[in-house]
């Protein structure tokens, strides 16, 4: 009986999510909260793929663990994929939401509102010691914003258009982005495969 499981992350937003996924089944979920000397896994890979197996791996390894990490990012058509796995950084590595928000939007000032398409990617990587490790992806499509509108979310969220909402990511409700945002899609393929495992 699988008792614990360790979430890559100390964004305590994304573990607020696979703790309603796993705890109703009685699994304790941890983060890298719960190491105050955790490991510092330096994301290295060209694919959001890559640096959620090679965060996932690396902790599972050293912890023993079965460890879920994740790696998401926006990548805009206009600028070629970026700014993709430097979606955090992509302003600089002190990880300011607002100045990469900014940088993104001198980037593609000018640019028509019909070539700003832009897709969220979310990557969650499942290591299980001893055991091969499974990877799931979730995708949001939209467009970016001429400018940031809307108070919830947090990163690129007030520039993400989503069309057939007519709003901003940052302008939808919890409830509302859960219906379609690409972490949650990529946590309900887990799930459906943890079910179908357990």
């Amino acid at each position: 009986m699988i008792q614990n499981i360790l979430i890559g992350t100390a964004n305590k937003g994304k573990v607020n999510d696979f703790k309603q996924l796993f705890e109703q089944d009685g699994i304790r979920v941890k983060s890298l909260h719960d190491y105050p000397n955790a490991i510092d896994v330096e994301e290295t890979g060209a694919t959001f793929e890559e640096n959620a197996i090679l965060k996932a791996e690396t902790l599972s390894r050293h912890y023993g663990e079965i460890v879920i990490a994740d790696d998401s990012g926006l990548a805009i058509e206009a600028l070629h994929g970026r700014p993709g796995v430097f979606s955090a950084r992509y302003a600089g590595e002190h990880k300011n939401d607002e100045e990469n928000l900014q940088k993104v939007l001198s980037e593609l000032k000018g640019v028509p509102s019909v070539e700003r398409k832009a897709t969220f990617v979310c990557v969650l990587a499942l290591a299980i010691p001893g055991k091969e490790t499974v990877v799931f992806e979730g995708e949001c499509t939209g467009f970016i914003a001429k400018e940031p509108k809307g108070e919830n979310g947090f990163g690129y969220d007030p520039i993400f258009y989503i069309p057939n909402k007519e709003k901003t990511m940052a302008e939808l409700s919890t409830e509302e982005k859960n219906e379609i945002s690409h972490r949650r899609k990529a946590l309900n393929k887990l799930q459906k495969y943890w079910e179908y495992k357990s």
